[in-house]
């Protein structure tokens, strides 16, 4: 866990954050970006003071106990992002397309874009995958919906990559990821997710491309970062990334509470008389003999007298 401290003043800035804002951010300061999936989680992303939130498909795996991502539906992903929606955030709020969201036909990919703006309060969508994107991303634009992009480890395809790894070690696979990186960028995405992808890539990239770019899990180079926010707060229940930086430990702390909190309603000291109401004394009074009352009448004299 890290003890390091940001530099950001919580509610300094006020101004809503939009797509346009964040491509004018290219190259100037760091964007940083993270995850959340209910309403708190929103309030507390915008509090801390995040450009973006993203309702990521990661909520899959972090919030609903699947083993994949590809498990999540459009529903599911409407349902989180409407939640996080309410917290009103002036954070650009983005919607992730889950699997088989965005790879039958333009057309319905639209209708789903478009759903998870009109229910779920998205005001951009994230999609995954390169080139073969770029037909997609064309058509959602065409209703001036905003898309982010997303390459390198791209978890709805861990079955076809054999698991999760990184990507774009072998120059093949490198040059194939900047020809990618460059296709979404000509298609107007507004920024590109780099996922698991080695820092000279991700540096290459993010110089070739005019989009900015998002990194996670490659390196410092890029224009921003993103964090699922489990992951960062140490609420996560399985395995942390090497890319990975914890800030807190939540899950140790969260357990440590709820157990002490089972100690003291075993033992007597939880509600205290201080936790607890109180009905106005003379009605409490009254209230006691009437009960006094009706159990001497059903129990007799053995009653044993209540304080």
């Amino acid at each position: 866990m890290s003890n390091s401290t940001s530099n950001h003043t919580p509610g300094a800035a006020a101004k809503k954050v939009t797509a346009p804002a964040v491509q004018a951010r290219k190259g100037g300061q760091k964007l940083t970006m993270v995850t959340a999936y209910d309403f708190p989680g929103g309030k507390v992303a915008d509090q801390a003071g995040a450009d973006m939130i993203l309702v990521g498909d990661s909520v899959a795996n972090v919030v609903l106990g699947y083993e994949t991502t590809n498990e999540v539906t459009l529903d599911d992903m409407i349902h989180h992002t409407a939640a996080v929606a309410r917290s009103r955030p002036r954070a650009l709020l983005i919607g992730d397309m889950p699997w088989m969201s965005f790879h039958v036909n333009p057309d319905e990919t639209l209708h789903n874009a478009a759903r998870l703006v009109r229910e779920g309060g998205a005001e951009a969508v994230k999609l995954e995958g390169g080139a073969e994107r770029v037909e997609m991303i064309h058509k959602i634009r065409s209703a001036e919906i905003p898309v982010m992009g997303h390459i390198g480890l791209t978890p709805q395809s861990v079955h076809s990559m054999g698991g999760y790894r990184v990507m774009g070690r072998g120059l093949d696979d490198a040059r194939r990821l900047v020809g990618d990186a460059r296709a979404l960028d000509a298609a107007g995405v507004f920024a590109l997710v780099l996922e698991g992808v080695p820092v000279t890539l991700a540096q290459v990239i993010t110089e070739e491309v005019s989009a900015p770019t998002i990194g996670i899990g490659a390196g410092p180079h890029t224009d921003g970062q993103v964090l699922v926010m489990h992951d960062l707060l140490g609420f996560n229940f399985g395995h942390y990334p090497k890319f990975v930086r914890r800030y807190a430990d939540l899950a140790d702390e969260a357990t440590g509470a709820i157990t002490e909190w089972i100690s003291d309603v075993r033992a007597g000291g939880f509600p205290t008389d201080a936790e607890s109401y109180h009905m106005v004394q003379a009605s409490a009074e009254q209230l006691l003999a009437e009960h006094r009352e009706r159990r001497l009448k059903a129990d007799g004299p053995e009653l044993r007298a209540i304080p």
